[in-house]
């Protein structure tokens, strides 16, 4: 480790190694689920909550995907994150969202992302690293997850192609 880096420079890897984060494929970032509840009669869990970390490393996002159920995302460290969004009518069919502690300067300690809408994420520019969290309910299943294809996506906001492009994966 390089002796010049602060101790905030290195609290990204204290936080994967004390919350036991590891890599989430296909979205991207480093999570761990730290709650689930009951399982439900269609055997989702009641809810569930996570824990999450990205950093302003090249490819280091949360890449575009889309959920069935409402999501809860909080703040709850670190640099403000970015949250792209897209729906699918009406005004305002793409927006971003900033997470951050400066609330009374338009930042959000929390923010629900509506069920079905596109979502992604990144450190805000100028950032490191931001640690936040999501929850659910009823509960996320991996059988609920949708990737965002690049090029369907372009092609049904065209006035978001770059961004689309910078925030997807194969």
């Amino acid at each position: 480790m390089d002796a010049h880096r602060t101790s905030r420079d290195r609290l990204p890897e204290a936080l994967i190694e004390f919350y036991g984060l590891a890599p989430l494929s296909r979205e991207g970032g480093r999570f761990r689920q730290t709650w689930a509840g009951p399982a439900r009669p269609d055997g989702r869990p009641e809810g569930t909550a996570i824990v999450m970390l990205l950093t302003a490393e090249p490819g280091d996002f949360s890449a575009l995907h889309r959920l069935p159920t409402d999501e809860i995302w909080h703040f709850y460290t670190g640099d403000p994150l970015t949250l792209f969004l897209l729906s699918e009518g009406g005004p305002g069919r793409a927006r971003t969202v900033v997470l951050g502690s400066d609330v009374l300067g338009g930042q959000h300690v929390q923010f629900t992302v509506p069920a079905g809408t596109w979502m992604a994420a990144e450190v805000a520019d100028g950032g490191a690293w931001t640690l936040f969290g999501c929850t659910m309910a009823p509960g996320f299943t991996f059988e609920d997850y949708e990737h965002g294809d690049a090029a369907e996506l372009a092609a049904r906001f065209p006035q978001e192609a770059a961004r689309i492009t910078a925030l997807s994966r194969p």
